[in-house]
């Protein structure tokens, strides 16, 4: 323990955003540069718990308050090794994780937790200045080949922990980059795509070989890859969206959360396809049905863009700004939550069920919708019910559909493979993420449903394991 008495003397400092009116001109990342100092002071208040549920908050299993105490005393390069045990990519979880680590950090019971997120971002980005994470390749090779359909955080982490283990790891991904929804669904603003570029490429130093705009089941079949490797994993994440099947619903100008936020990327990147709409909100009047991260996204971006107005309608209830009762720690907390996005603008109300959408000539003009009141039912879960003489109509030029995914794709991999989906449509495996067909396994949203990132990585992991298992007999990697 760095200092036993830092908790005790210090309060919590959250990292730091640039200004508004500075990062909504551009696409960098909206964090501020971090200051070693002041990290290293804030990791003096992890308090070297007897039991710290912080590790068991993160689904890694993250050495938390090992690398807290490296930090304080200026151990750098340890306290890297630390975080790389468990984790394959904390430059990604220490900037887009919601950090459930945090909210089971056991000073969060009458104080502010500790600002793990910020110890484990400052620890990777500081490993990078000073040139300690190198390309590590395999000594030796085991003959064994793996496809990886994927490049998600899931099928990234597969990739890299069986290649660790000496297998030939080929990964396919239909986009023309790697890096799944990290690359083509995050904004810049929250994750600077040459933080993927730059772990791809010590991946492929390492011999993993990426292998882009190649879409299995059309451009590859599973017969031939299960018939040219000894394995192969699922990890196409869970990208079907949730739609809003109301009246209008096909009018131009309503469209899926993706289609908004995967061509700014690539035109970000300089290689939207020409056959990919680019949609724009300069001056338009927006609003996005759904209150997560991806609404969030949206959020952002259109101020980017630069739109008349921005409403943000969630169907559930506006959460409490502190725990309730009956959500106790180490519980992950139901409480008001924003994001950066939510401090450059817009307006957010929640409890409200949008009916129709109407509009003249086949483009969307207005949007219909009725406030609710939620009630608990007999059973305890909450039932809504429309409140008379709340119906309300607005003009609207843009509505983003962000309500969440339903889980894998259907056509291509899964039904050319035919392997067993369960009650909820995602692949179903068994203990050891083996689908119903031998050979295959699957890891990641498309195995448990849409999730976080810090859950794909951690799938990713123990599925490598599994495939090391299934074909030496054994297996020294961590699960």
């Amino acid at each position: 323990m760095g200092k036993p008495t830092g908790f005790l003397e210090l309060k919590r400092e959250s990292p730091k955003y640039r200004p508004v009116e500075e990062r909504l001109k551009d696409w960098k990342e909206v964090n501020a540069p971090s200051d070693e100092t002041k990290v290293r002071s804030q990791a003096s208040r992890c308090m070297d718990c007897g039991v710290p549920f912080c590790n068991r908050g993160c689904p890694l299993g993250n050495l938390i308050p090992e690398w807290n105490d490296l930090i304080y005393k200026n151990r750098w390069r340890e306290a890297i090794d630390a975080l790389l045990k468990t984790n394959n990519f904390p430059e990604f979880t220490g900037r887009i994780c919601p950090a459930p680590c945090e909210a089971s950090c056991v000073l969060g019971i009458n104080d502010s937790p500790v600002t793990i997120k910020q110890s484990e971002v400052s620890i990777v980005d500081h490993a990078f200045a000073e040139g300690w994470i190198k390309p590590q390749p395999p000594e030796k090779r085991t003959g064994n080949k793996v496809a990886v359909i994927g490049s998600g955080p899931a099928g990234l982490a597969v990739a890299a922990q069986l290649n660790k283990a000496g297998h030939s790891v080929t990964v396919y991904e239909r986009a023309q980059r790697p890096g799944g929804l990290l690359t083509f669904g995050i904004p810049d603003f929250k994750l600077d795509k040459a933080v993927i570029d730059r772990r791809v490429k010590l991946m492929e130093d390492e011999g993993i070989v990426f292998r882009c705009g190649v879409s299995v089941g059309t451009d590859v079949t599973i017969e031939k890859l299960r018939a040219e490797n000894q394995a192969v994993v699922f990890a196409m994440g869970a990208t079907e969206p949730r739609n809003l099947p109301v009246e209008g619903r096909e009018l131009d100008g309503v469209h899926f959360a993706m289609d908004y936020l995967v061509p700014q990327n690539e035109t970000n990147y300089g290689d939207r396809p020409a056959d990919r709409r680019y949609i724009n909100a300069k001056g338009k009047r927006v609003v996005i049905l759904g209150g997560g991260d991806t609404g969030a996204d949206c959020l952002g971006t259109a101020h980017r863009h630069g739109a008349a107005s921005v409403h943000q309608y969630e169907l559930m209830p506006q959460p409490p700004v502190e725990r309730s009762a009956n959500n106790p720690w180490p519980q992950w907390p139901l409480i008001m939550r924003g994001s950066s996005a939510h401090e450059e603008g817009g307006i957010r109300d929640w409890s409200i069920l949008t009916k129709k959408f109407s509009g003249k000539d086949g483009k969307l003009e207005k949007l219909h919708a009725v406030r609710l009141e939620w009630q608990a039912g007999p059973d305890g879960r909450m039932n809504f019910k429309e409140i008379p003489g709340t119906e309300f109509e607005m003009d609207v030029d843009l509505v983003f559909l962000a309500m969440g995914f339903l889980g894998p794709e259907k056509p291509g991999p899964l039904q050319q493979s035919g392997v067993e989906l369960d009650a909820r449509g995602n692949v179903k495996t068994n203990g050891n993420y083996a689908s119903s067909v031998d050979g295959i396994f699957a890891a990641g949203d498309c195995r448990r449903g849409q999730s976080l990132v810090v859950w794909a990585i951690a799938e990713g992991r123990k599925c490598a394991r599994a495939v090391d298992t299934y074909l030496m007999g054994s297996s020294d990697l961590p699960g």
